[in-house]
């Protein structure tokens, strides 16, 4: 899978409840175009990980949602990947500290 599906498939389970899961929700949460979350979807729909459906008030709207077998497919790469992003986020979180702390002294550019 690649990685901009498996994220498409982690905005799509880690929504806040009651946003819509339609397909400009997730462009936006990914910061994609579009059409570009649309290829995406059609992928991961192909391959069986993701479902359209239409909205119940509003037709046109579609809503998407993980099948079972992208709940299952998210849940593995999650937990083979989960080892890697506990080192890494300590790092990360280590870096983002250092540039806080560097924006807030005075004439510091922290370019």
């Amino acid at each position: 899978m690649e990685p901009q599906q498996h994220q498409l498939l982690l905005a799509i389970k880690g929504l806040p409840e009651g946003a819509r899961p339609t397909v400009t929700t997730i462009s936006d949460r990914l910061c994609l175009r579009h059409h570009s979350t649309v290829e995406l979807i059609d992928r991961l729909e192909k391959q069986g990980s993701v479902a359209r459906q239409h909205g119940k008030e509003d037709r046109r709207e579609v809503l998407l949602h993980l099948t079972p077998r992208g709940e299952e497919q998210l849940r593995r790469l999650t937990v083979s990947i989960w080892p890697q992003m506990q080192v890494e986020g300590v790092a990360l979180a280590g870096s983002l500290e250092k540039l806080l702390a560097a924006s807030k002294e005075p004439g510091k550019d922290t370019r």
